[in-house]
């Protein structure tokens, strides 16, 4: 079975042939980052304008590069919650379109969702994966706009256990990467500066927020202020600061600290959220997704901790991190297999639905 997935909730507009809900025939991402580089972040009429441009393409180099024809197609797929409302209009527009007039089933995707479905996804031969095996199990996405942990009990039943109530923890690498001085997109840039060569990520003592001593929540605002105070200086009596002087090896230690910090707190809700599904039954499996599963300090205390708690571990290959349209594909084929599936009805939502 083949669908087309569609992705446009930000700032990629991308699209994927994705076969029996794992096997990915192609995945075509056109990126933005040239537009809004120099806003240092995602302008949403430049991003949705930008959609509209390159969405027919996107559609036709995925088809291309899967040796396949609209007439192949057994469905579409679209993600549409939750993202910026105008980029998303031109994918659902694009979906409800494509899947009316070649008449086969459109399925919309929620994409924090979708980001849990991507370590599924392999772009060689291989089965779908056994659901007996892996849940109940832990699901974690933390991308630029959502932290939040999961109980999933199947590929598409879910329920949220805690989320940030401030920023995401990307939101919060690329405002770290903008105080210490680094190109657009920041996440990247942090990372690669961490990994300096001799870098000490012990040099400062950032906070780690635990909250309430039972809560799954995150709070990344006050390692950001943190980080602030150690770059520009603190406040003094007239509301002024003197910025200490930074030398490249010292913005490296900022940065190797910061992210020493941001992962312990991810881990720390983890360790907290295993043992609240524990206390219910088994948990099989820890399955992750966002852009922020790309940065290598988190990949790697990720699979230390599932090794320690002896859970599987399904972290998607780098580029299915990211914002993609097979990770829309392949869940939406999922779904579609539950019986789920959507009329011309559907609209574009801002917000998440899990």
């Amino acid at each position: 079975m083949l669908l087309l997935g569609l992705e446009t909730s930000c700032d990629e507009t991308a699209a994927a042939i994705v076969e029996d809900g794992a096997r990915v025939r192609s995945s075509v991402v056109a990126s933005q980052h040239d537009l809004h580089a120099e806003y240092a972040g995602v302008v949403p009429e430049i991003a949705s304008r930008a959609h509209v441009e390159r969405i027919t393409p996107v559609v036709r180099a995925a088809l291309r590069d899967a040796g396949a024809t609209l007439a192949d197609l057994d469905a579409v797929a679209v993600g549409y919650r939750p993202g910026l409302i105008g980029s998303l209009v031109v994918g659902v527009a694009a979906a409800k379109a494509l899947a009316w007039s070649l008449s086969v089933p459109l399925v919309g995707v929620d994409h924090v969702h979708a980001h849990l479905y991507a370590g599924w996804l392999h772009e060689g031969n291989g089965a779908l994966f056994d659901a007996d095996a892996m849940f109940p199990a832990l699901g974690l996405v933390v991308s630029g706009g959502h932290t939040s942990i999961y109980s999933m009990e199947s590929p598409v039943v879910l329920s949220r256990l805690g989320a940030t109530i401030d920023d995401a923890l990307g939101e919060a690498f690329d405002k770290a990467a903008a105080i210490l001085g680094l190109p657009y997109p920041g996440g990247p840039a942090l990372d690669a500066l961490a990994r300096t060569p001799g870098a000490n990520e012990h040099a400062h003592d950032f906070p780690i927020a635990r909250l309430d001593r039972d809560s799954l929540d995150f709070s990344f605002s006050g390692l950001k202020t943190a980080l602030l105070y150690a770059v520009r200086g603190l406040p003094g009596p007239s509301g002024q600061a003197t910025p200490p002087v930074l030398s490249e090896r010292d913005r490296a230690d900022l940065a190797a600290s910061f992210q020493r910090a941001a992962c312990a707190a991810v881990v720390l809700k983890l360790g907290r959220a295993l043992a609240v599904l524990r206390e219910r039954g088994p948990c099989r499996a820890l399955l992750t997704g966002g852009g922020v599963t790309a940065n290598t300090r988190l990949r790697a205390e990720l699979t230390t901790f599932a090794r320690r708690e002896g859970i599987e571990l399904r972290l998607p290959p780098a580029r299915f991190c990211l914002d993609n349209a097979a990770m829309i594909a392949g869940l939406g084929h999922a779904l579609l297999a539950a019986g789920t599936r959507h009329d011309l009805s559907l609209s574009a939502v801002p917000t998440t639905g899990c």
